[in-house]
């Protein structure tokens, strides 16, 4: 069977399942440090970390040595016994956070994590409505798929009622500006507000958000803007609930990206970096809001519930993280990265903005001057970019030019930031012309 399918398409018998994308180019045989390797033997810098999950690379030889030494002892269980991986991992993980923030369970993805949170948070306050951004991508599962905006909303029949979407705050594109130009975030999330009251049924459950929207542009959140929200959800009863799934545990130069405005939520959902590639996600909450989930009954039973072996690799990252300081490293490689892109913005008239925190960039293509459209143009360097020996991934959303999002593994070294750079400024270079 395998001889006869030798030398055809590769995807012969997959189901296609990235909307109108098409699979990389090549086939990967393995992978190690920050690139990956295909079957006729190219080296592909990997600036996405495996889909902004391998935050220590490929094959970090001390998770390597931990799911080796914890498959063999232990590694899936009856969902409701306990293994000390993930007692462990709850503890560490409840130290590096905030009070009130000291309850953890352990699922498999950031879906599946959001598909918790919400339900808890439904159950806690008794209402259904949820909040989230316009550009939002919190996972395809049906309550995470309800609060996802960015894409997948068309063809598959009613959302559930109550799901509402929140402006973006966008400096470089604005939906509405101050007597300077320049965004007014305030007025356009009191409009938002105003908005989603006239259309609430006076059941507002939870806003669900990014620190830094993702798939959505790689879109900060302005100093100031997180405090705002969270008052916007006191105001109504609602719970803040944050999906750091890609900005969790180091990658924007703190170990939270919520640290920086000094907000605690009332519920954070981690995923991709926790597990460093693995499947491994978390929810976390307070004592207060657990015990008032518990009293409701909350159920959330599911097959890989708290499992210990992707908690052992949990383990593992913390000891990386902290030993290693990537949380500073990510700072000092963030600044390479985004001086790099600066520079290259100065000699390539597409580039039209560079922003992010830490290692997770956004660099946005704008219409060339000949007229060359920017999704068109992000399509092309990023072929260009595969061809030269970096993979980087492209967001094409309706409305906005090709936004890159880069995001290279914790543990790059700088030789390889300027690799990356230099490649891109290459396949810039020969896609425009210029």
């Amino acid at each position: 069977m395998l001889d006869d399918i030798a030398g055809t398409e590769p995807e012969r018998h997959l189901v296609r399942y990235s909307g109108r994308g098409a699979f990389s180019p090549g086939i990967i045989a393995r992978a190690e440090g920050s690139s990956v390797f295909t079957e006729d033997g190219r080296e592909l810098l990997d600036f996405t970390s495996g889909q902004m999950s391998a935050i220590l690379g490929h094959a970090h030889p001390e998770i390597v040595a931990t799911v080796r030494e914890q498959v063999a002892r232990l590694d899936h269980l009856y969902s409701g016994m306990l293994s000390r991986p993930v007692l462990d991992l709850a503890e560490r993980l409840a130290g590096t956070l905030p009070e009130p923030l000291d309850k953890a369970m352990f699922l498999t993805t950031g879906a599946e994590a959001n598909e918790a949170a919400l339900r808890m948070a439904k159950l806690v306050t008794g209402g259904h409505e949820v909040v989230s951004f316009a550009r939002s991508w919190h996972g395809m599962t049906q309550a995470a798929a309800n609060a996802t905006y960015s894409a997948g909303r068309v063809g598959y029949g009613p959302t559930a009622p109550g799901n509402f979407a929140l402006p973006v705050p966008d400096r470089f594109r604005p939906g509405i500006v101050d007597a300077d130009g320049n965004l007014d975030w305030r007025r356009q999330l009191d409009l938002g507000f105003e908005l989603i009251d006239a259309q609430s049924v006076g059941s507002l459950a939870a806003c669900l958000v990014e620190p830094v929207l993702s798939s959505g542009g790689v879109i900060d959140l302005p100093p100031g803007y997180l405090a705002a929200l969270r008052d916007k959800c006191r105001e109504r009863g609602m719970l803040l609930i944050l999906d750091e799934a890609q900005t969790g545990l180091c990658r924007t130069g703190d170990w939270y990206a919520f640290e920086r405005d000094g907000v605690v939520p009332d519920i954070l959902v981690l995923s991709k970096t926790l597990g460093a590639g693995l499947p491994l996600a978390a929810v976390l909450t307070s004592a207060e809001i657990e015990q008032q989930a518990h009293d409701r009954g909350f159920l959330f039973f599911t097959t890989h519930v708290n499992d210990p072996l992707p908690a052992a690799v949990g383990n593992t990252v913390l000891d990386v993280l902290s030993r290693d300081r990537l949380d500073v490293r990510a700072r000092e490689l963030g600044v390479r990265l985004s001086g790099g892109l600066e520079e290259l913005a100065a000699r390539h008239p597409v580039i039209g903005d560079v922003r992010g925190r830490g290692l997770l960039v956004g660099l946005e293509l704008v219409d060339g001057p000949g007229g060359e459209d920017a999704d068109k143009l992000g399509a092309a360097v990023t072929r260009r970019c595969t061809e030269l020996g970096l993979h980087m991934n492209i967001v094409q959303l309706p409305g906005m030019g090709g936004t890159f999002r880069i995001a290279p593994p914790l543990t790059a070294t700088d030789a390889e930031i300027d690799r990356g750079l230099a490649i891109l400024d290459t396949a810039l270079a020969e896609t425009t012309g210029r």
